[in-house]
């Protein structure tokens, strides 16, 4: 079965979910269109988003630009979406790399699978891979756009739906009362384009080694950094600095 099969279910109150997750893209590009980002893993929930941005007419240049991390280990299904989007859409997607010296450094210092080896690798991977490359793509930005929501994930119970993300940018998350069952009806009822990952259990897809299927019952991010504990699962892009360990930023929710 696919996971629009599982999943997909329209759900007391969601018209009024979408309503204000729109409401909330249309804030973003309103206040800061031209200097907002919709950072997106190119995983489903991000897809919804990109889909309602595109639907409402609030991307390009003077809106909500779209742009990705290649971490140069995803698997090659989400690298795929890319192209999809902008055919399907006809909206850019900028892809931000990692600097390949640091990266090829670190691998011939550690190994493929240094992650494995101890958190402080894993977070050091990260941060070449995705934490500098986040710091290139919000160059200039004062604001960005992501798909967190509160089911995610303990750690994410809270996330608001707009934020101080403690760089002076507002982070805004449109989705965060959203449910599972929500994402995957307006997938379904949309067509939106999504990673086929997700219809072999895997919720939430990050780098290739660092992301397996989930067994049923488990959490959304079981499958995310597995061998670690669920207190430090988190890359560090949506944990502030001078934050508790694994705590995602979270302030001031305005619904």
């Amino acid at each position: 079965m696919s996971a629009i099969d599982l999943y997909a279910r329209k759900t007391d109150g969601f018209e009024d979910r979408l309503a204000h997750t729109v409401e909330v893209l249309k804030e973003a590009a309103a206040a800061h269109g031209g200097s907002v980002v919709q950072s997106t893993s190119l995983g489903v929930e991000d897809m919804v988003l990109t889909d309602l941005i595109a639907r409402h007419s609030l991307g390009g240049d003077k809106g909500i630009a779209i742009a990705t991390l290649d971490t140069g280990m995803l698997h090659a299904e989400t690298l795929a979406l890319i192209p999809r989007i902008e055919q399907r859409y006809g909206l850019s997607v900028a892809v931000f790399k990692p600097v390949n010296e640091s990266a090829v450094h670190f691998v011939a210092l550690n190994g493929n699978d240094a992650m494995y080896q101890s958190l402080a690798l894993r977070k050091a991977c990260c941060g070449i891979r995705k934490m500098e490359p986040l710091g290139r793509m919000m160059a200039g930005r004062s604001a960005w756009v992501t798909g967190l929501r509160r089911e995610q994930s303990n750690n994410r119970a809270v996330v608001p739906f707009s934020e101080d993300d403690g760089q002076g940018r507002i982070k805004f998350n449109p989705l965060a009362d959203w449910s599972w069952n929500d994402v995957w009806h307006h997938v379904a009822a949309n067509d939106v384009p999504y990673n086929p990952l997700h219809d072999e259990f895997m919720p939430s897809i990050g780098c290739a080694p660092c992301t397996r299927a989930i067994a049923v019952g488990e959490d959304f991010r079981a499958g995310r950094w597995w061998w670690e504990d669920e207190k430090a699962k988190e890359c560090g892009l949506h944990v502030k600095e001078h934050a508790p360990e694994g705590a995602v930023s979270m302030i001031g929710d305005k619904r």
